[in-house]
């Protein structure tokens, strides 16, 4: 596992079409976005994030990103993915660490202060511009939700939650804490999941009547 960078990672836009929907985790993955520097692109939990926005059409992948998940690689390689109609975000900006080499989930302290809260209301204001009705909100996991459902001075949104998508999260959320049940299941279920909510409206693509 490469050290921990622990810069902040900015939320990820699409280049061109407005946004309808935008995706909240927790806080940088130390393999995936502390490494590349894109949100959810390069660690476990979010492959099965971009797998559910390539299936709605909601960001085009590179097809060499699928054959080895891994933050540092796509940054190397240049590789990167264009969202349609969709925002990237997390509920902390930086991958929290102690000892810089492993991954230590942010306190409520990190995520109540100022500037961070300051940090999300303006991302969640760029992502509701030109919108008559209001954004959509993903949130993945407990934390993400939390502070995203005590934010003042954001524009109207609609927030829906479901669990993180790592395995820890998965299991943690599934009936009897996952007893019995093969992860791989979950995170079928999962994703299904996610494009159900991605699907109910599509993308607005450029030069498309709103």
């Amino acid at each position: 596992m490469p050290r921990i960078q622990g810069h902040p990672v900015p939320a990820l836009f699409p280049d061109t079409s407005s946004v309808s929907v935008m995706l909240f985790g927790e806080a940088p993955g130390p393999r995936g976005a502390d490494q590349s520097g894109l949100p959810f692109w390069g660690d476990g939990a979010g492959i099965t994030v971009y797998r559910a926005l390539a299936a709605t059409g909601r960001a085009e992948v590179p097809e060499a990103a699928w054959t080895d998940w891994d933050g540092a690689r796509f940054k190397a390689l240049g590789l990167a993915p264009r969202l349609i109609g969709t925002a990237l975000s997390n509920a902390y900006p930086a991958c929290p660490t102690k000892d810089g080499e492993h991954f230590h989930a942010p306190s409520n302290k990190d995520l109540l202060a100022p500037a961070n809260l300051a940090r999300l209301v303006a991302e969640l204001a760029r992502a509701a511009t030109g919108r008559s009705t209001p954004l959509r909100v993903i949130a993945f996991g407990k934390r993400a939700e939390w502070v995203l459902s005590r934010l003042e001075g954001a524009p109207p949104f609609e927030l829906h939650a479901l669990p993180h998508p790592s395995a820890q999260g998965l299991l943690q959320a599934a009936p009897g804490k996952g007893k019995g049940l093969r992860l791989d299941d979950l995170r079928v279920a999962w994703e299904a999941q996610l494009r159900g909510l991605l699907e109910q409206d599509g993308p607005e693509r450029p030069g498309t009547p709103t």
